[in-house]
């Protein structure tokens, strides 16, 4: 599976190591039932004497696996909830996908740095919280990265030279990106500039599909996009559980977590590379630079709604252990998980003390 988290069933036992850090409820043993993603088609599963049962979809949209699990009394109403979800993420990549020519997304960048283009109001939305990211953490967040980001193609292992990069980095700026909410438009100030909402959309999406579920009377759940999860409720009086990848061993959990009602997103330096000469080249840029952020290997955060989460995890990474965790800590419920580029796990303040943490069932 391509996602950074996967989530996982409680069973019984104690599990040594670092989930000492994180409180009773999370030393468990939990089993490794990684979500695939495959043909759409709904599974359930449920004990002969409980009355309903539990129900999940997979489907491959937007690049990623998309994983969708409820419970319910009414198949029929599990199977419409599913589809429902789906076709939001559906929704989400027609309007925001950067490769679908037609897309909202697409027609930005290619005529914004032209004259101002009309947008939807869900784009719109989403562009001026992602400003408010960008003013929030100084710029490590920041959809511009684009700029430069179109120059790497991880798949055919290219990058670009250094005279090429430091070119596209003068397109790079959040400040240039241009909105006019009585018009609903987007123009960009710079020939050049590209935004890529990214993982920024996936965040969105979970927490659409999350708000569709809850709509029609869902009290439990988890939406995966690749690496952004978000859950409704618990697992039936228990939490579920999220495994944090260890970065350099695929079949290896460096953390798990047990969450109730909580978004998450994991951004690594393992989900998209290729590695040349000893280095590796990763999707996650460093918008000041426009070269892949160095000095973590992975970031896991704990939010209420998956922008924030998305948004977030992309920050620390860029901004390093000690200024990504001070700006996690300056967000009141919200917490984060980071193995660094040694391999030294690092929790936030609320996951240490066992405080009030965002999500974390007790």
């Amino acid at each position: 599976m391509p996602a950074s988290a996967t989530f996982t069933e409680p069973a019984s036992g104690i599990l040594m190591g670092p989930l000492a850090k994180l409180g009773r409820a999370a030393r468990r043993t939990l089993g490794a039932d990684r979500v695939q993603a495959g043909a759409p088609a709904a599974q359930a599963q449920s004990p002969a004497d409980e009355r309903g049962a539990w129900y999940s979809r997979d489907e491959a949209i937007m690049g990623t696996a998309i994983h969708v699990e409820l419970w319910s009394e009414d198949r029929a109403a599990a199977e419409a909830g599913m589809a429902a979800v789906m076709e939001q993420m559906h929704h989400v990549d027609r309007v925001m996908s950067p490769h679908k020519p037609d897309s909202e997304l697409s027609r930005v960048n290619r005529d914004a740095a032209r004259a101002p283009v009309p947008v939807g109001r869900e784009l719109f939305g989403l562009l001026q919280r992602s400003l408010d990211f960008s003013r929030l953490s100084g710029g490590a967040f920041d959809i511009t990265f684009a700029s430069a980001g179109h120059l790497y193609d991880y798949r055919e292992r290219i990058h670009p030279s250094p005279a090429v990069l430091a070119q596209a980095v003068g397109a790079i700026g959040y400040e240039g990106l241009q909105l006019d909410a009585d018009a609903c438009t987007v123009r960009f100030a710079r020939a050049g500039m590209r935004i890529d909402l990214g993982g920024f959309a996936k965040g969105h999406a979970v927490d659409q599909g999350a708000r569709i579920l809850r709509e029609r009377g869902v009290r439990n759940a988890i939406v995966t996009a690749g690496g952004d999860s978000h859950i409704v409720g618990d697992r039936r009086g228990r939490p579920w559980t999220i495994g944090v990848r260890d970065p350099r061993r695929p079949d290896a959990l460096a953390a798990l977590l047990p969450l109730a009602d909580v978004a998450v997103s994991t951004s690594g330096d393992y989900e998209r590379y290729f590695e040349e000469d000893g280095v590796r080249f990763h999707h996650v840029l460093d918008p000041r630079t426009g070269a892949c952020a160095r000095g973590i290997h992975s970031v896991t955060i704990l939010a209420q709604d998956g922008l924030t989460s998305e948004a977030l995890s992309k920050s620390v990474f860029v901004l390093g252990v000690e200024q990504g965790m001070r700006l996690v800590e300056s967000f009141p419920g919200v917490d984060a998980v980071v193995v660094d580029a040694q391999g030294v796990l690092h929790y936030s303040r609320g996951l240490r003390q066992g405080g009030p943490q965002q999500g974390v069932a007790k």
